[in-house]
């Protein structure tokens, strides 16, 4: 009487249809591979930066600001400037008390005459009384998307540009 063994052997298993089934390293590095992709997608989506949404809300802020102004001139028959700091990341109407303020990820810059630069960080656009203007732009930027709010300078129109 031979002794043999009542387990089942691994080889056994094997052959009986492949039972015994595990993942192979191929899958393996496949599922990951999906994984990072999906990961790399969706974190930039909910990470701390500005969403699309807030970045187009403050373009409008300035962009209404402007209109503001430039319907203040008008009205008054009076020069009228929108101040910017682009360090404070704040705009403010000539003679309103309120300052408005942009997220701080959102990054501001300023293209307008030269005599309406107070320094580096410091600026206006300025809106005559017949409802031209200075002109100039301002740029917002948050990573890689930018708005830019343009000021005809013969005009005084204000436009939003992609």
């Amino acid at each position: 009487m031979g002794s043999r063994s009542t387990a089942p052997s691994i080889t056994g298993a094997l052959r009986a249809g492949r039972r015994l089934r595990g993942v192979t390293l191929l899958e393996l590095l496949i599922v990951l591979s999906i994984m990072a992709i999906l990961a790399a997608i969706v974190v930039p989506m909910f990470g701390g930066g500005v969403s699309t949404g807030e970045l187009k809300g403050a373009t409008r802020e300035i962009a209404a600001g402007l209109r503001l102004a430039r319907s203040e001139a008008l009205a008054t028959r009076r020069e009228t400037r929108v101040m910017l700091d682009l360090e404070a990341r704040t705009f403010q109407l000539e003679g309103d008390p309120r300052t408005h303020t942009m997220p701080r990820q959102i990054e501001l810059k300023l293209f307008t005459a030269q005599s309406d630069l107070v320094n580096e960080k410091t600026g206006a656009i300025r809106f005559f009384p017949d409802g031209g203007s200075n002109g100039g732009r301002v740029t917002l930027t948050a990573g890689e998307r930018k708005f830019n709010v343009d000021v005809d300078w013969l005009t005084g129109r204000v436009a939003i540009l992609d």
